[in-house]
């Protein structure tokens, strides 16, 4: 592990949709690849956005079958086969998703280290608003029995990839079409909930970012609002 503090660059996307998104990161992804052995190589960046209502499945188990591909379609919510990790999930509207993009090399080289850091970021942050939340065998972070924080990774060549959704004020219904993560028995939640009011994305912003920093013991450097890379 380097001694100095990683500087990482937060990037806001704000509301986008989940192409869009996935562009973002591989732009952010090759800029790492293209800077790997430069001296001056300090592309590790922070993605934050929100994305309209879609169904994403990731690289675990076998594949997701076609009919239900077409019923979650139905609902109006887009649908996605990833190469992260993890089983279906949902994004959407008052839901912070978090990318990092990471060389880990700058970190930790352990896929292990960093899963559990995202878990204790997530944590923290419903810490600091009250909420009592913990992990589980199950990859996440909870509060009882319900999620509050999805986290699937992806991992080239040590350069992360997709992250971390931490319910805020999101419409839980939508996760009643599907079997979350895959996991039968047990629920979802999110900050409104928990807390008995509305906690907007733009409320939790500020707590990750905090959490963030210290967990991964870096400086955050704010960028302009873009989703371009130049």
């Amino acid at each position: 592990m380097n001694l100095a503090r990683p500087v990482v660059e937060v990037v806001n996307l704000g509301r986008m949709g989940y192409t869009e998104a996935l562009l973002a990161q591989r732009r952010y992804v090759q800029r790492h690849l293209d800077t790997l052995f430069q001296p001056s190589h300090t592309a590790n960046t922070l993605l934050l956005c929100e994305h309209p209502p879609v169904f994403t499945v990731g690289i675990r188990r076998a594949p997701y079958p076609a009919q239900d591909e077409e019923r979650l379609r139905a609902l109006g919510a887009e649908f996605h086969r990833t190469d992260r990790g993890g089983l279906i999930t949902f994004h959407g509207p008052g839901q912070l998703v978090c990318y990092p993009v990471l060389d880990l090399r700058g970190f930790r080289k352990s896929l292990r280290w960093y899963v559990g850091e995202l878990e204790a970021t997530a944590m923290q942050v419903c810490h600091m608003f009250g909420i009592s939340a913990e992990t589980s065998a199950d990859t996440g972070v909870w509060v009882g029995d319900n999620k509050i924080c999805a986290i699937g990774i992806h991992c080239g060549r040590y350069i992360t990839s997709h992250g971390l959704a931490l319910n805020c004020n999101v419409d839980l219904g939508w996760f009643s079409h599907i079997t979350p993560c895959g996991i039968t028995g047990k629920g979802v939640t999110s900050l409104s909930r928990e807390l008995g009011r509305a906690v907007s994305v733009t409320e939790a912003v500020p707590p990750l970012l905090q959490a963030f920093a210290e967990r991964f013991n870096c400086t955050l450097v704010a960028m302009e609002t873009t989703a371009h890379v130049t």
